[in-house]
């Protein structure tokens, strides 16, 4: 049996790429991917805690189940966003994304 601690380290390294890519990268659409990356490892979190303190409860797998129907939503939210600033704007770079400045 693997230990907790093991996922534990795979969801903290899993969100630290995440984060990592959320902060340093330019395009709007790698930034939408490294937060999927960072709530992965927030599934990962509540499945691996769920599965080793309360495996004849259900609580885990529905907030797993909550974070996916999420992440859906921020995906087609996030795309059509950036396929609208895109058609406007011909470019996808955050930071040339300046639409609430003065």
């Amino acid at each position: 049996m693997i230990p907790l601690s093991w996922y534990l380290y795979l969801a903290a390294g899993l969100f630290a790429l995440g984060l990592f890519g959320a902060v340093a990268r330019r395009n709007a659409v790698a930034i939408l991917m490294s937060v999927e990356l960072m709530l992965n490892a927030v599934n990962i979190n509540l499945v691996a805690f769920w599965r080793y303190l309360a495996p004849a409860e259900i609580g885990g797998q529905v907030f797993a189940i909550m974070v996916f129907a999420v992440a859906a939503a921020e995906v087609a939210v996030g795309l059509a966003l950036i396929i609208s600033i895109y058609r406007g704007r011909k470019t996808v770079a955050a930071d040339e994304i300046n639409l609430m400045k003065w």
